[in-house]
């Protein structure tokens, strides 16, 4: 077998639990095999014999006594003594790994080690070192000197037979749906009239929250059953009543889904005998995985406020989040304990003898926080649970809403737009803004007109009754009195659902909703000032345009001639602040709710830079990177990047932030294309950087949409993760006290920032006007609004600008000339659907002049390498290696110490309370904007050793206290509306 590999760096690391399994032998009956399906969600290939009826569902082995419950990846033993060693042996009789039988007699196996080893099961720890998941195929169990008969692990891809599913009995209420390994998952079906009355257009709510829970359902359920759809919350298992040992989007939970999909839509009251899924966070992460395996009954997906994969959320560019992303790690290992949601205590205290025995099994769970910590290196293992691989054998219909800045699970959504190629419909609703946002009323009517077309298979038509009263409800939970939007398609009543369908499937896939917040009543709610209808995103049109870091803290449309360098102190304690105190639970209000504090680290603690004044309206729409020349100053070194306006008011407002940790040198050459950047994070690509050594990497910034008007200047700002987030916190790496971070800016070390733009002229070209009106919001022309007030904008804090003095003590460039900043149409750019010109479109430029051309990321570049990795003078951990096949460097040994130091978590230094606002001293900046006023105190930036103000420079040095901001709080996980 071809075993999956980890690559854990830490000496105690723990491996990834890729697993479920059964609590219990209660089954419906075992499922008939249905013979050997290529796998749709695990990444490893199915055994070439296909599984016979005799391989599905638990079995009481003959040889052992044992019972036997064989899995998707997973193998779970019961009935055993207490203690007992329990070995598992593949098909060839080699020992695997030895497992002491828990209190309960139970033992479960996910994943092995290299080399075999004993370890008591039940106390969430796991084996150090490398080693694999179980991997399908034929495994024994030998116990006191007995060898059991050969069971079968299954892959993803080999399902039961349809009358397996069709044989199963769900009816209106709670119950439980069985899965082909006799897991049984605790389910509540709620319909909109009596079962009799059917069939009824039905959705499932699948997640690891209360999607069972008989009182109280599920926000998406909620709605859905508002709307007249028949809905069925499933709880995953290891959570609520349902059986098995929990994991985070493992491949079992996949297969899961698909039999959960199959054995609902069998049902009588299932109209058409086919179901969507809807679902916002969690319940919408799910959706993409469970569509994965291609299941034959499901219609179509809405997800929303998604990831794209569980390492780079919980190591967004390498860095430890240990903020929002650990805690509600740390809850799911608190929920998924037997008893661990309330309301299944009540299901068994009510006789729930299911739901009771099904809690057995809860003492073979891991301790998720502590081994995801531990995996710092992206292992070939999770390929399995990373969505860009995923996403592409999704066949149905797909709408997918997301928040640029969703405060939870981040920006990365946007990679996954271009890659639903096999969806024959997708609708895509991208807006700034909060997590919950997708069920807001800027575009529940969108949702709900998707759901009807493809699930209720009927023209959208809201009731006047629903219209009615969804005002007044949407106010208690969004701050904001306004209701489900017109029905767009009266126009084809009665009756013509074909010709509706058709005008439906003419409009464009892309929804840009700009400037949520800007004029709602009361700004700061959810709510679109226009809708910008394109074909992609980013659209084909927007250019590759490129501003250098240049002297005096510029952005200018050529590189430096002199190979000057700017350096910065990364900031103690900056990765614990944030910009909010706020719960969870706030974020679906306006705004002023959040009372957010957003500040600048101190001067010296940072480097600044600002293109001149605008021209014209220039439209940010897409992701771009940071193309980075540096020196890390330390053997470990983490970077943000923030990307910003500078308004001509003197107020300042948050875009995005991108974050790499410079030790991951290797560029996925699958994925690296157009604007998007994507590193490999494998433990071969990651090197020990030279502290005195350049490195060059492309830092990459998550997609945005944002206008630039004319007169503001665009700003970049480079520091230590940390400061421009609500709920991330950040596990910076501990560093020699004054020991910079050094950022080339000209010669063979020009850094530059390349973003996809366009002119106001070009957003008419790309946009096609193919969405009818939605209450006066659509725009066909693309018009600019004016300017939005400071702070209105959702997910997008406001503050007084602040001048920064970049310390460096390199030659200076002359002043920028007036040339444009360079631009390119992408050759490769990430899209949807539509495959990006080659003809450079008309572009409005930051300065005026003629622009040149300058390819996107993936594409040969002075100093650059022209491969698919980053290039890099550092050297690997371990010895010299080749490239790899993801397209890394060969790594030359490094000519300074290797050594590493373990990152861990710096409490925030200062004593200055959030929302203390503390202003430069007065003066000129290189913005050419007055200064706020000056206070005292602050931390003087360039007051370090060998460290000085740019000769000539004529910023001020404004300076913040350290700590500055908001501390990290412990965040409520009880959201309502959020995941």
């Amino acid at each position: 077998m071809g075993w999956r590999r980890w690559g854990v760096a830490a000496a105690s690391a723990t491996m990834l639990l890729v697993s479920a399994a059964p609590a219990s032998a209660q089954s419906t009956g075992v499922p008939p095999a249905t013979g050997a399906v290529p796998p749709t969600g695990a990444a490893s290939d199915p055994a070439p014999t296909p599984p016979g009826p005799a391989d599905f569902g638990p079995r009481v082995d003959a040889a052992t006594g044992l019972t036997l419950s064989p899995g998707v990846e997973t193998l779970t033993v019961t009935g055993a003594a207490a203690g007992a060693a329990i070995t598992l042996l593949d098909g060839d009789g080699a020992e695997r790994l030895t497992l002491l039988a828990d209190a309960s007699g139970q033992a479960h196996f996910a994943y092995v080690p290299d080399t075999p080893m004993t370890l008591q099961s039940g106390t969430g720890e796991v084996p150090g070192g490398s080693g694999g998941v179980v991997e399908p195929g034929t495994y024994l169990i030998r116990v006191a000197g007995v060898t059991s008969n050969p069971v079968r692990v299954l892959a993803t891809g080999e399902v039961a037979d349809p009358s397996f599913y069709s044989g199963q009995q769900i009816g209106n209420g709670f119950g439980y749906v069985t899965t082909r390994d006799g897991t049984t998952l605790s389910v509540m079906v709620r319909l909109p009239g009596p079962i009799e009355d059917g069939p009824y257009p039905t959705v499932v709510e699948y997640s690891g929250y209360g999607a069972s829970r008989p009182a109280d359902p599920e926000p998406g359920s909620r709605i859905a059953g508002f709307l007249g759809f028949a809905t069925v919350g499933v709880n995953m298992r290891g959570t609520g009543c349902s059986g098995g040992v929990f994991d985070v989007f493992n491949p079992a939970q996949m297969a899961d889904g698909y039999d959960a999909i199959e054995a609902i839509a069998s049902q009588d009251w299932v109209a058409n005998n086919k179901v969507g899924m809807i679902g916002l966070s969690y319940a919408g992460i799910s959706q993409l995985y469970v569509a994965s395996t291609q299941p034959p009954s499901l219609e179509a997906i809405s997800p929303m406020s998604v990831i794209d994969g569980p390492w780079r959320e919980q190591w967004p560019g390498g860095v430890y989040n240990d903020g929002f992303t650990k805690q509600w790690l740390a809850e799911r290992d608190r929920q998924s304990q037997a008893g661990g949601q309330s309301w299944d205590g009540q299901r068994i205290a009510q006789g729930d003898t299911v739901c009771a025995n099904n809690q057995r099994i809860r003492t073979q769970n891991l301790d998720f926080e502590k081994f995801g910590r531990a995996l710092e290196n992206f292992p070939d293992a999770l390929n399995a649970r990373f969505l860009q691989r995923l996403v592409p054998k999704i066949n149905v219909p797909v709408y997918l809403s997301g928040g640029y800045q969703d405060e939870q699970t981040g920006g990365r959504f946007g990679y996954l737009l271009d890659k639903f190629t096999a969806a024959p419909v997708t609708r895509f609703k991208l807006f700034n803004g909060h997590h919950p946002d997708g069920y807001s009323p800027m575009v529940a009517t969108d949702w709900h007109d998707f759901l009807s077309f493809y699930v209720k298979r009927e023209i959208p038509m809201i009731s006047n009754l629903v219209r009615y009263f969804s005002p007044g409800v949407f106010e208690d939970e969004f701050g904001v009195k306004r209701g489900f939007g017109p029905n767009r398609f009266d126009s084809f009543q009665p009756g013509d659902f074909a010709g509706a369908l058709a005008a439906y499937e003419a409009e464009s896939p892309v929804q840009v909703l700009v400037e949520s917040g800007a004029t709602t009543s009361p700004q700061g709610a959810t709510g679109e000032r226009t809708r910008w209808n394109l074909p992609s995103f980013p659209p084909p049109q927007a250019a590759a345009t490129t501003w250098y870091l240049a002297g005096n803290g510029a952005l200018q449309p050529t590189a430096p001639t002199i190979d000057a360098a700017d350096r910065y102190i990364p900031e103690p304690g900056a990765g614990s602040i944030v910009t909010t105190n706020a719960n969870s639970t706030t974020f679906q209000k306006p705004v002023s709710a959040l009372n957010a504090q957003w500040k600048q680290a101190p001067e010296g603690d940072l480097l600044a830079y600002a293109s001149g004044a605008l021209a014209a309206d220039t439209v940010v729409a897409g992701p771009g990177y940071l193309d980075l020349w540096a020196k890390p100053g330390a053997p470990e070194a983490v970077v943000q990047v923030d990307l910003t306006e500078i308004r001509p008011d003197g107020q300042e407002t948050y875009v995005q932030s991108g974050w790499h940790n410079l030790e991951h040198a290797g560029l996925d050459s699958g994925l690296t294309k157009g604007f998007q950047v994507e590193y490999t994070y494998t433990e071969a690509d990651r090197v020990t950087l030279d502290p005195d050594g350049w490195v060059h990497r492309k830092v990459p910034i998550p997609a945005a949409a944002h206008v630039f008007r004319a007169g503001s200047k665009l700003r970049i700002t480079v520091s230590s993760p940390g400061r421009s987030r609500p709920l991330w916190t950040f596990e910076n790496p501990v560093r020699p006290p004054d020991a910079p971070v050094t950022l080339g800016r000209g010669g063979a070390h020009a850094s530059s920032l390349v973003l996809p733009t366009m002119s106001s002229q070009t957003l008419r070209v790309a946009t096609t006007g193919g969405s009818g009106p939605r209450s006066g919001k659509s725009s066909a022309t693309s018009d600019i609004p004016t300017r939005p007030e400071c702070g209105t904008l959702r997910g997008q804090p406001c503050r007084n600008y602040l001048g920064v003095v970049n310390v460096t003590d390199d030659p200076v460039e002359q002043p920028p000339t007036t040339a444009s900043p360079t631009t390119a149409s992408p050759t490769t750019a990430s899209t949807t659907t539509v495959t990006p010109t080659t003809v450079t479109p008309t572009t409005v430029s930051p300065t005026t002049g003629s622009p040149t051309t300058r390819p996107p990321s993936g594409s040969p570049t002075t100093g650059a390498s022209t491969t698919a990795a980053a290039s890099t003078t550092a050297a690997p951990r371990t010895g010299s290696v080749g490239p790899s096949t993801s397209g890394s460097p060969t790594k030359v040994p490094a000519t300074a110490s290797s050594s590493t130091t373990q990152p861990s978590k710096v409490g925030p230094a200062g004593t200055v309370a959030a929302g203390t606002v503390v202003a430069a001293p007065g003066g000129a900046n290189p913005s050419g904007l007055p200064n706020p006023t000056a206070s005292p105190g602050g931390r003087p930036g360039s007051a370090r050793p060998g460290m000085s103000p740019a000769p000539g420079a004529s910023g001020a040095s404004g300076a913040l206290p350290a700590g500055a901001g908001s501390a990290a709080a412990p965040l409520p996980l009880s959201p309502r509306f959020t995941g």
